[in-house]
């Protein structure tokens, strides 16, 4: 598998994740999303979505590329059962999911790189009012979140193990406190990125871990 990401990307971060705690090998092709080559016709043509992440994968019937993360994420606990990341019992799942799909549907849209251009290109915004933005809809999901686990009582994992819901927090996570987001009172959040990040797979998937991170070595 060729996994076409982008070291600080959310999306390529989450994956590089499920594939990490999956212990599906895997090379790593940089997509450098800031040079824009993610829009070059060499990548749309196989990618009609021009963005990141890309999964190159082997079938039957030859190479097939995939994208969008959550759809990869989701075929990936099928074709590859072993060390699943959603829950066996379905209320599990269900939540599981719930929980996820808050991160990816409700956050990811107005916070990625796009959009952030478009703000500071088009409307001239300064770095201090995208990040009040960014703030503003990264409160707007993550304070519900709080409270939903707090509801479930977690401990270090949302479940027994790590797996879907924390595969996509831990990139949230991330890319927060880039631009300065307060988790302090968020303990359970806390705890649970702290688990994480305790683990080999988590950290092997890290951004600052990654062959394109420019402040590596």
């Amino acid at each position: 598998m060729k996994l076409f990401g982008y070291y600080r990307s959310s999306t390529s971060y989450r994956l590089r994740i499920a594939l990490e705690l999956k212990g599906i090998a895997f090379e790593n092709v940089p997509v450098n999303l800031l040079k824009t080559e993610q829009k070059s016709d060499a990548f749309t043509s196989r990618n009609a979505f021009g963005s990141v992440p890309m999964l190159e994968t082997e079938t039957d019937g030859g190479k097939v590329d995939r994208a969008q993360s959550m759809a990869i994420i989701e075929w990936l606990d099928e074709a590859y059962p072993e060390k699943p990341l959603l829950p066996a019992d379905t209320e599990q799942r269900y939540i599981a999911r719930e929980l996820a799909y808050a991160i990816a549907t409700e956050l990811h849209a107005p916070l990625n790189l796009p959009v952030l251009k478009y703000l500071a290109n088009e409307y001239g915004k300064s770095p201090e009012e995208i990040g009040i933005w960014y703030r503003h809809w990264l409160a707007r999901t993550l304070e519900p979140l709080e409270q939903r686990l707090d509801q479930l009582e977690t401990g270090d994992f949302l479940f027994a193990t790590p797996g879907f819901f924390e595969v996509c927090l831990l990139p949230q996570m991330y890319n927060a406190r880039r631009f300065d987001f307060d988790f302090s009172d968020k303990p359970r959040m806390e705890r649970i990125e702290a688990a994480c990040l305790a683990l080999p797979a988590f950290q092997r998937a890290h951004p600052d871990n990654q062959p394109d991170n420019p402040e590596k070595g």
